[in-house]
C-alpha cells in the first residue's frame, strides 16, 4: 500500500540543514493557522459556554479525522507510539482548548495570545524530559530571553497586572508544551497526520457525551459570527494546523522549530487589527523585531540528542 504524502515518516535528522529549514516551514505555516485561535476562542465563547467551546470543538474535529484515517486506511500507533498520541490527547485535543476557553472569559484575545510565546519553552522542556532532545546552555539562554521579552509585553499591555485568565493560560501553557513535544515524538515515525487524527479520535468518545449535555442546555441557536469560529477552531486550529505543525517539529527537531511560536502572538495581534479592526501599537512591532532575532540565535544554538 502506498502512504499518502501528509503522513511522511521519514525525515533528515533534527538539526540536518534540509531538515531544519524544511521545519521552519511546516512549522511557520502551523503558527499561521494557529495565530487565529484564541481570537476566534474569544469570539465563541461571547455566546458558547466555555467548556462546550473547549471540547467541541475536539469532537467536531474527530469526523474528518475519522474520515481520513478510513479513506487511507491508516496503520494504528504501535506500542511505542501510544503513550505520545494518548498524551498529545490529554495535552492539545482536551487541556489547551479548554483551558484557553476558560481564560477567554476574562482575558482579552490581544494580551492573552502574548503568553502562548512561553510554549515553545515549555515545548522544549518537555522535549528534553521525554524525546530525547539535549539542548545547550546557549538554547536555554535564548529560550529565556523569549519567554522574558513575551511575559514583559504581556505585563505591559496588563498594565503591570496579571488577570485570574491568565492562571489558565499558563495551565494551557503547560499542557499544550506536553502535547506538542509528546505528539511530535510520536510523528517521528507515526507521521504528523495520523498522530492528530488518533489523538482526536481516541478523545471522541470521552468528550462525547459532555459535548452533546452542554449543546443541549443552549438556549438559542449561536450566530453565524459564532458558527464559522467553532469551524475554524475545529477545523483550522484542532486539525489541519497540526498536520503542518507536527511536520515541521518532527523533521526540525521539537526545541529549535518550537522556537517558531514565539512569533504566534504578534501574528495574532496583526491579525486581530486585520480582521477585527483593532489597533496595533508601535511597541508591537519592536518585541516582534526582538523575537524574531531570538528565534535567530536559538536556531545557531546547538540542540544535541541523546545516542
Amino acid at each position: 500500500m502506498t502512504r499518502p504524502a501528509f503522513y511522511p515518516t521519514s525525515q533528515a535528522a533534527p538539526g540536518a540543514p534540509a531538515g531544519l529549514w524544511e521545519g521552519y516551514g511546516y512549522g511557520f505555516l502551523g503558527v499561521l493557522v494557529f495565530s487565529l485561535t484564541l481570537p476566534m476562542t474569544r469570539l465563541a465563547v461571547g455566546e458558547l459556554a466555555p467548556l462546550l467551546v473547549g471540547l467541541g470543538r475536539a469532537l467536531l474535529a474527530a469526523v474528518p479525522a475519522i474520515a481520513v484515517l478510513w479513506l487511507t486506511r491508516a496503520r494504528r500507533p504501535n506500542r511505542e507510539e501510544w503513550p505520545g498520541v494518548i498524551l498529545a490527547a490529554l495535552g492539545i485535543v482536551v487541556g489547551w482548548p479548554l483551558a484557553s476557553s476558560l481564560a477567554m472569559q476574562t482575558v482579552p484575545a490581544s494580551q492573552g495570545a502574548v503568553f502562548n510565546g512561553l510554549l515553545p519553552l515549555s515545548t522544549a522542556a518537555f522535549a528534553a524530559l521525554r524525546s530525547g532532545e539535549r539542548p545547550s546552555p546557549a538554547f536555554w539562554a535564548w529560550a529565556v530571553l523569549g519567554a522574558a521579552l513575551v511575559t514583559a509585553y504581556a505585563l505591559r499591555q496588563g498594565e503591570g497586572a496579571l488577570q485570574t485568565g491568565y492562571l489558565w493560560l499558563l495551565l494551557a501553557v503547560l499542557l499544550g508544551g506536553m502535547g506538542y513535544a509528546e505528539g511530535a515524538r510520536a510523528s517521528r515515525t507515526l507521521g504528523g497526520g495520523r498522530t492528530i487524527c488518533w489523538a482526536l479520535v481516541i478523545s471522541a468518545p470521552v468528550v462525547a457525551a459532555p459535548v452533546g449535555w452542554m449543546a443541549a442546555q443552549q438556549a438559542s441557536w449561536p450566530s453565524a459570527p459564532v458558527i464559522y469560529a467553532s469551524a475554524y477552531l475545529a477545523l483550522g486550529s484542532m486539525f489541519l494546523g497540526f498536520f503542518a505543525w507536527y511536520r515541521g517539529l518532527a523533521v526540525g527537531g521539537i526545541a529549535r522549530v518550537g522556537q517558531v511560536q514565539l512569533l504566534q502572538p504578534f501574528l495574532t495581534v496583526v491579525a486581530a487589527a486585520l480582521l477585527f479592526g483593532e489597533s496595533v501599537e508601535p511597541a508591537t512591532y519592536v518585541f516582534a523585531a526582538a523575537v524574531i532575532a531570538v528565534i535567530a540565535g536559538g536556531r545557531r544554538a546547538i540542540v544535541r540528542t541523546k545516542e
